[in-house]
Parts: C-alpha cells; structure tokens; sequence
C-alpha cells in the first residue's frame, strides 16, 4: 500500500501552478497577486506587449493591443457592471479617438471619443431608436447636430449640453415647420412657423409660444349692423391680441361666417317674434352673449363660378335675386358639437371658400357678398306686425298669425304687397327683424391645439329703401369714417408732402 502511494504522485505529472513572476517574452499567462486581474497574451521584456486579453474578476475584460504594459491601441473592452461595450482605439487603458460604443439598455454610437466620453463628431441611436448626427462634447450633444425623433420630427441646428438652443429648424411629422431661435429645447427668440393647418406666424416667441398670437376675434363696425333686405353685405374681421393689437404676424386662419335667428324674440326688438320649428328640423340652440338663444339660420354665398351681385351688370339685372339652386346654404354652422369642418362635411354642410370661409391674412379678414336666405323648410316665421300695423293705419297691436297658417312672405309697410320681382325678391330674402352674425375658428387642425372663440354681432334686416347702398350701418360715433379708420386692416396712405 505503502508503495503505491509513493507511486500516485509521479503517477500526475508536475502541477503547473501560474508563474510567480510575468513571464518575459513570448506568449504566457500571468495571475497577478491581488487576484482581480488576470492576464493572458504575448510579452516582452516582462511586460505585456503585443496582442493580448486582461481580464477582471469582476467580469469585466479587455481585449486587443498593449504597448509596454499599458492599453494601447486597437482593442475592445467590456463592462460587466453596466453591460456595456466599446471596440476602437484605446490610449492608456480609456477608449480614445475613434470607435463604436454598444449599449446594453439599447442603443449605439459610433464617432470620436476622449477619456471615454462621446467628443467631437458622432453618430448616436438611442434606446428609443432616435437618431442624433452632430458634435458631442463632454458626453452630451452640444454644436452643430441633427436629429430624427421617435414621432417623426426632424431638426436641424444648434445644440447645448443635450437641448436645442441657439438657431435651428424644426419639421414636424405633420407637415408643420419652425425656424428660428431656441433656448433650453423649446422656441424662444425670432422666428416663423409654417403650420400644417395653413397658419403662418413670424415674430417674437417666449417659452415655447407666440408673443404676439391673436386670442380673440373681433367683428368690426356698430354695436347693430343694418342691412337692407335682399342685399348683399361685407363684413371685416380683425384677430386681436390681449393686449387689443391687431395680430399681424399671423395669417392662414380659417374662419367661418355663420348666422343664426333668436329662439324666441321679443316685441320691443323685432317684428319676427319667433320662428316654428318642425319637430323633424329642431336644431341645437346656440347660446350668444347677449342673453338669448339662437337657432341656425342659412348663410347663403354665390356658387363656384357663378358672379355675385355686386358683379353684375348694372340696370334691371343688378337687381334680379340668385336662383336659390345658385346659393350654397350653410345651416348648422353654429352647432356646438360640430366643432370642425369634417362635422359639417358629414351633415352635407361643406364650407365653400371664399364664400362662407376665409382665411387671415395678417390679422384681417373680409367676407365680401354675404346674404341671408329665406327660411329653410320647417322654419315657419311668426309676424309680430306692431310697428307696421301702426303705418298701415292702426291694426290690432302684436297680433300673431294663427299657427295653421304661417305667411310665407312678409307683408310691406302699409299693408300691401309690391308685385312682379320685389315679391321674388323678398320671397328669396330673408325676413325683416334682427338676426345674429357669428364668425368661427375652424382651422384644422388647430393652431397650436387651439382655436380662438367665436365673435358674435347683431345683425337688422330692414326694408330695401330707393338708392339705399348695399350696406348700411347704424348711426353713430362708432360708424364714423374716423372710427373706420381707427380700425382698418389697410394702413392710411402718406399724407402728401
């Protein structure tokens, strides 16, 4: 027994344990006494030199070049911890100069590195599949750089310390496009922004919006506009600041002009008391500022190619009405829950630009050949004939016309009716009494996310006098040629020198 185990130890060979010391030329591996680094790979001199793999006891490792016992050169080099890998050029141990950095959370880049930070020129995809090519210092994106981002925008411009700041151009996936001055990654300073809605907007920007954006609309002219019945009218619209400037760096809003009749009218302001609606035809009630509810009445403009009145030969001709089938109607323009022009599109209402819509232009707006239709079908008007009863010769005061048998034209002052074309006329035109205008926000998308409110504006109808021009507005301060003037889109020409 004795003997073979004298025998068992010859019997395994040598043990080879890892030299104490590096080796010193040629091809060996070397543990080193704290036991965290492991080397194996070529040497010289006793240093390591040549190709070779250092690994950690961590998990860590770095494979490639060395040069007198340091990382030098072409390598790769791996972290256990965060999982990350780097394949490039290495001086003294750190990845430095040019190289790709692979990223366990996803991710990748590829460009210039120092000390082992992203610096210089690059090109980075994020764990999201953004991408970023430009200049990089200290790690983060800070020069000259462009970027794709994850919903489809590109920019174009300035960057500092990972924020779009200084001049740059943004094109947003919808078609939208912003150039100008950025600060901390939202646009501040000067600049223009092409919407995709139409909308343009140039001048001053602070944190991310328009300094200068209109945030209300404002109908001009009189407290009541008068118009005589059967005639076409214009009516102007300013986009207004908080502050009451006109907006004039924004332009391509589209608005829409709509009306609407009191729900129930009172005597003391009309002579059309109210209007009978079929149950099949009730519309949504339009709440107005003025303390009373409104239902859709029909705006009515000259079809595509068709000329307007105003473009008509003068004599007899000028004063023949459009066939009804010649005028484009646009009932249910007021209703609140059709809040854009798709909603109306669904109903059969289709905006027809220029006549119903038109867009901004710096600020202002002009509808031009606006008419009041007769009553749509189930809208049966109530005659409240106070004022006109008192002309004809003192009839009944306030009489109502028996519900079976609603007029279907208005009566004139003094009780008789006018024959041949003034009875078509009026029997096309809408009735005397007060209606109510109303201009609406409905570009799409909204500008910004957001559409400015609607502007209301009263609106009389009365009797078509001899030489009376198209449009009348009511007597006072406000309808002066000075006030005119005060508003007015179009800049008064130099005084001559």
């Amino acid at each position: 027994m004795a003997a073979a185990g004298e025998g068992t130890p010859s019997s395994r060979g040598p043990r080879r344990d890892p030299p104490r010391r590096p080796p010193r030329d040629g091809y060996g591996v070397y543990v080193y006494p704290n036991s965290f680094f492991r080397y194996e790979g070529e040497w010289k001199a006793g240093r390591k030199h040549g190709h070779g793999k250092l690994l950690f006891k961590d998990g860590s490792y770095y494979e490639g070049a060395f040069v007198d016992g340091e990382i030098m050169g072409e390598g790769r080099r791996h972290w256990a911890g965060s999982g990350d890998t780097f394949s490039g050029q290495f001086v003294l141990g750190e990845p430095q100069g040019y190289g790709v950095m692979e990223y366990k959370a996803g991710g990748c880049y590829e460009g210039e590195v120092s000390h082992g930070m992203r610096e210089g020129h690059g090109f980075l995809v994020d764990r999201d599949g953004q991408v970023y090519q430009g200049s990089f210092h200290d790690n983060k994106r800070h020069g000259p750089g462009q970027m794709l981002f994850q919903n489809g925008d590109k920019y174009d411009g300035d960057w500092v310390r990972d924020r779009r700041q200084g001049h740059g151009v943004l094109r947003g996936a919808d078609g939208s496009t912003y150039e100008g001055q950025w600060h901390s990654d939202v646009f501040s300073g000067l600049g223009s922004m092409a919407h995709c809605s139409g909308v343009t907007y140039y001048g001053l920007w602070i944190n991310g919006h328009p300094a200068e954006q209109a945030t209300r609309i404002v109908i001009l002219g009189p407290e009541v506009m008068e118009v005589a019945q059967g005639s076409p009218f214009s009516v102007n619209v300013q986009l207004l600041q908080d502050h009451g400037e006109i907006a004039k760096s924004e332009s391509g809003r589209v608005l829409q002009i709509s009306a609407g009749v009191r729900y129930v009218q009172l005597s003391a302001y009309s002579e059309v008391n109210f209007f009978k609606v079929d149950r099949d035809n009730q519309e949504t009630l339009i709440q107005t500022p003025f303390g009373f509810e409104c239902i859709p009445y029909p705006v009515s403009s000259p079809a595509a190619g068709v000329p307007g009145p105003r473009a008509a030969k003068g004599g007899a001709e000028a004063d023949v009405p459009l066939p009804r089938g010649d005028l484009e109607l646009h009932l249910g323009a007021l209703h609140g829950q059709e809040d854009t022009p798709g909603g109306l599109l669904a109903r059969g209402h289709a905006p027809h630009c220029p006549g119903a819509c038109q867009r901004v232009e710096q600020g202002c707006a002009e509808f031009t050949d606006v008419l009041l239709g007769p009553p749509p079908p189930g809208y049966h008007p109530f005659l409240f004939l106070d004022s006109l009863h008192k002309k004809a010769g003192g009839r009944s005061r306030g009489g109502l016309h028996p519900r079976g048998t609603p007029p279907t034209t208005q009566e004139p002052p003094g009780g008789s009716r006018p024959e041949g074309r003034a009875t078509e006329e009026q029997a096309a035109a809408a009735h005397l009494g007060e209606y109510v205008l109303m201009i609406r926000d409905v570009t799409t998308p909204p500008f910004l996310g957001r559409r400015l409110p609607p502007a209301f504006k009263h609106l009389r109808v009365v009797a078509k006098r001899a030489g009376q021009p198209p449009h009348v507005l009511e007597e006072g301060p406000e309808a002066s040629s000075s006030w005119q003037a005060a508003h007015s889109c179009t800049p008064e020409p130099p005084a001559p020198r």
